[in-house]
């Protein structure tokens, strides 16, 4: 028996093993071999063969060989031939078993989602190829050969000169690149800051992200939940903490603003305490009817960590986001991502740099910016005609909406919505399970995921899940 493998990329484009065995010679051998591999789906239809003559030189056989094995399927339906395209794969040549596989009348699936209203996710649709398709050629023209090496973990420096002069125009952030690191998102910085970093319970809004607290649950940090009202989390309340996690530009999920005491109060207690503020800058670029609410870190840097990414303005795939650091904390934190495997891709990071630099960041923002609003504005006319009885809260800024429910009915609203196809999220998933604060009956409505040709059909099935007044 002799086994030969056909490795040729530029040929057929993957390895090709072929046992050259049994009665008849090299040429029967041959034949059998790639009828074989045809009939068992190793060969698909429509793929190339190699060449004789370098299929031969793989097989240690004379081109002839080849040649007269390629005719003989050919004569049998099995393979094609045309000039200029070469031999292929018959798009008829069917592999054994393969009507047996498939039954004649598959068995009825379960029906999934048709309309995505969960928050978190940007319209994936919209994602600017052309232009960053631009920064990518532009970034990869550019790079010098060491970007390509070992590099920095604090991330590129073209990427942290960029966020630097970014940030400080469109979020009030005051830094420099030595103390910006690049992360792959806001559930990153978290796994880099606890617990090596940061130690002790930590302070969070009673409304957030279940997974967060799950993964700082998992590094052995205890959570402790800060009330809210409509000036945001009552940071007179905090206690012992050394650190606290908020959402100061737009509370997530039930929306609105710290108030300007508070934010100013919770300055003077990280001041007094020693103590240090997470500032989850998640949708900061959004707002639509109240002026632009300015980061928390610049009231303070040296007591603020600036967390945010382009999860929400550009797409969560690309993995991108950033830290802006105390300076105390920079060469801890860098410790702690010194493994590469950790690091964002070094061209996503180029290329985001010349993104930004270029105009185009800002550009995608002001459009998906007005494109959000529309959105949200349909959202409150389809309510306010369908279901004027529903309240919408939350919608000066980012990408979802609070809807207010009568008591007692968020749990039949969201299997009223998995009726309709629809995928959303109640309030009561937010909220901390040591909160003191009363639950009130809502849904979380991210009007920002469906592609704009399916927005309408969603909000219709969104208003007939909504329970009576």
């Amino acid at each position: 028996m002799a086994d030969s493998w056909v490795n040729s990329a530029e040929r057929i484009g993957a390895d090709l093993h072929l046992e050259l065995s049994g009665p008849g010679g090299r040429r029967a051998a041959l034949t059998r071999a790639l009828r074989e591999a045809i009939r068992s789906g190793r060969l698909a239809p429509g793929t190339r063969l190699p060449p004789y003559r370098s299929l031969a030189a793989d097989l240690g056989v004379v081109r002839n060989t080849v040649a007269d094995a390629y005719a003989e399927l050919v004569a049998e339906g099995w393979l094609t031939a045309r000039q200029g395209s070469g031999t292929r794969v018959a798009e008829r040549a069917e592999p054994l078993g393969a009507r047996a596989r498939v039954p004649k009348k598959a068995p009825p699936r379960a029906r999934g989602p048709r309309h995505d209203l969960r928050q978190g996710t940007p319209d994936a649709s919209a994602f600017p190829r052309t232009a960053w398709l631009a920064s990518y050629r532009r970034a990869l023209q550019r790079a010098p050969a060491e970007a390509f090496g070992p590099g920095d973990p604090a991330g590129r420096p073209e990427l942290r000169e960029a966020l630097t002069e970014y940030l400080a125009r469109a979020r009030g952030v005051r830094t420099e690149p030595g103390r910006i690191v690049i992360c792959s998102g806001f559930a990153h910085a978290l796994r880099l800051l606890f617990p090596a970093v940061l130690q002790g319970s930590l302070a969070v809004e009673s409304y957030g992200l279940p997974f967060h607290r799950e993964l700082l649950a998992a590094a052995g940090v205890r959570t402790v939940p800060l009330d809210l009202d409509e000036d945001g989390a009552r940071v007179g309340d905090l206690g012992r903490e050394r650190a606290v996690l908020l959402t100061p530009a737009h509370q997530f999920p039930t929306g609105g603003p710290l108030h300007p005491a508070r934010r100013a109060a919770v300055i003077d207690w990280a001041r007094a305490r020693g103590g240090v503020i997470l500032e989850d800058d998640y949708d900061g670029e959004f707002r639509y009817d109240r002026k632009p609410v300015g980061a928390l870190q610049g009231l303070d840097p040296e007591r603020v960590v600036h967390i945010g990414s382009v999860s929400k303005s550009l797409s969560p795939a690309l993995r991108l986001g950033w830290m802006v650091l105390p300076e105390r904390y920079v060469d801890d934190v860098l410790a702690v991502k010194g493994e590469r495997e950790a690091w964002a891709s070094v061209l996503d990071q180029l290329t985001l740099a010349d993104f930004v630099e270029s105009g185009s960041y800002d550009r995608h923002v002001r459009r998906m910016r007005q494109r959000y609003r529309r959105r949200r504005d349909r959202l409150v006319e389809a309510l306010a005609a369908q279901a004027p009885h529903v309240e919408v809260t939350g919608i000066a800024a980012g990408l979802h909406a609070v809807l207010r429910l009568p008591p007692g009915s968020e749990r039949s609203a969201v299997k009223a919505a998995v009726w309709q196809g629809l995928s959303l999220d109640g309030l009561a998933e937010f909220r901390h399970p040591e909160a003191a604060m009363t639950t009130p009956d809502g849904l979380v409505v991210g009007y920002a995921t469906p592609a704009e040709h399916a927005y309408g059909a969603a909000l219709n099935a969104l208003c007939a899940a909504l329970p009576p007044p």
